[in-house]
């Protein structure tokens, strides 16, 4: 077991750990730290606990110290900093010409490195664009192309449920999403009704596909015989999956047909999986496809 602290470098970013050694680190304490992009500037998130070193898949570096009030300001210094060279980097990439968005632009702590983030249909050659940039900027340049996901997750948003979207506001990381998630909670498989700001599918499909897979493991499917608790059979109509209710066609003696609504737990028949039923061309279902994040990881924060 290892004593470790978790730090986050921006708001809602990645949570790194490191050691703290003998230093008296609290929760919301700012601290240096060394990281592969060079000397950090971070916020302490999660207070002293011990976790398996096996877990780590490479070794936890030292905390070098707790942040100054120099080291404060130096900070905000390189956030001024990085405003300036946002709009070199439009400048230079409209004289080269280059077909890409650039998103945000980042000094390391230490001024080692200056990082820039953009977006891009396919590979850009930037070779001459970072020659460029390091003649002006007279440091270590590093250009990182992004995901639709991680621009968004950068400028931010409101999304069509009118809040703020979650991957700015609260995601530290991105989960993968499928089209298995929005048939799973019945959801109109439009793609403008399910894809986010970003252009693939929402994240909060995920949030509650666990609660709609557990609900819809108690109910019938569609079309199934079940029998009440008093004996009649019936074939379910229709599912009611959040109030966990089943609407039934109860045929009587003289073939008169009723739809009864019961709750789950007055009915008897077998649970299973639900069914999807519903029937996609092949090019609705490319569509749909192209909206599926499978992969799930942020370029962002690596």
């Amino acid at each position: 077991m290892k004593e470790i602290i978790g730090v986050r470098f921006r708001p809602n970013g990645k949570i790194y750990f490191f050691d703290p050694e003998d230093k008296k680190v609290e929760v919301s304490d700012f601290v240096i730290v060394e990281t592969a992009r060079g000397v950090e500037y971070g916020k302490v998130v999660l207070g002293r606990r011990e976790l398996d070193e096996t877990k780590f898949s490479s070794n936890i570096k030292p905390v070098i110290r707790i942040a100054t009030p120099e080291d404060k300001v130096k900070y905000e210094e390189n956030k001024e900093k990085r405003k300036k060279a946002f709009n070199i980097c439009l400048e230079k990439i409209a004289k080269h010409k280059l077909n890409m968005k650039l998103i945000e632009a980042e000094y390391t702590f230490d001024n080692n490195k200056v990082l820039f983030y953009f977006t891009a249909d396919g590979r850009i050659d930037f070779r001459e664009l970072v020659k460029d940039l390091a003649s002006v900027f007279k440091t270590r340049i590093e250009l990182r192309q992004i995901g639709v996901r991680d621009e968004t997750k950068i400028v931010g948003g409101i999304g069509i449920c009118g809040r703020e979207l979650c991957c700015n506001k609260h995601l530290s990381e991105f989960v993968p999403v499928s089209i298995k998630m929005a048939k799973e909670q019945n959801l109109s498989l439009n793609p403008t009704k399910i894809s986010g700001v970003c252009g693939r599918l929402m994240c909060c499909l995920k949030h509650e596909q666990d609660t709609y897979e557990y609900l819809n493991g108690k109910l019938p499917n569609v079309g199934d015989t079940v029998r009440t608790m008093d004996g009649v059979k019936g074939e379910v109509r229709s599912v009611n999956v959040l109030r966990q209710k089943v609407d039934v066609i109860i045929t009587d003696q003289d073939d008169n047909k009723e739809v009864v609504t019961y709750p789950i737990e007055e009915l008897k028949f077998k649970p299973r999986r639900k069914k999807n039923s519903e029937r996609l061309s092949d090019a609705e279902y490319k569509a749909l496809e192209a909206l599926e994040d499978k992969g799930g990881k942020s370029k962002f924060d690596d």
